[in-house]
């Protein structure tokens, strides 16, 4: 599960796929466990929910090179693009309304379209967070 986001830009609308991973993270009891890897560049907590192993990824980039790390992590832990789920912002999305999408593009999405180019997929299935627009 990635979070994309701004990473030095947290706590900003844009970066709110990774306070969903924030909260999914304390939710999953495994908030403390965040730890930086610098193979794929990215900050990732180990998780398990309903059997399920789960990796939390927040990437260490700006959101147009989110895909960067996602693609990294899918090499190095073995996940195809149909194993991953990202989480991000959706400006066409009313503040706080969520829908989930699977595949197709990347709707003008900077961070969703740098994953389809990086993985060369577009099997992801996306969690689209409203956040409104300004």
């Amino acid at each position: 599960v990635a979070g994309l986001g701004n990473y030095g830009l947290r706590g900003t609308r844009h970066s709110v796929g990774m306070a969903v991973l924030d909260r999914l993270a304390q939710q999953l009891a495994v908030a403390e466990g965040w730890r930086a890897d610098r193979q794929c560049c990215a900050d990732i907590a180990l998780a398990t929910a309903r059997s399920l192993e789960l990796l939390l990824l927040k990437p260490r980039r700006f959101m147009n090179l989110n895909g960067l790390s996602v693609a990294s992590a899918a090499e190095i832990y073995n996940l195809r693009p149909e194993d991953i789920y990202l989480v991000h912002d959706d400006l066409d999305k009313a503040l706080g309304k969520v829908a989930m999408k699977l595949g197709g593009s990347a709707r003008g999405h900077n961070g969703v379209r740098s994953c389809i180019s990086a993985l060369h997929s577009n099997e992801m299935t996306r969690l689209r967070v409203g956040i409104g627009r300004p």
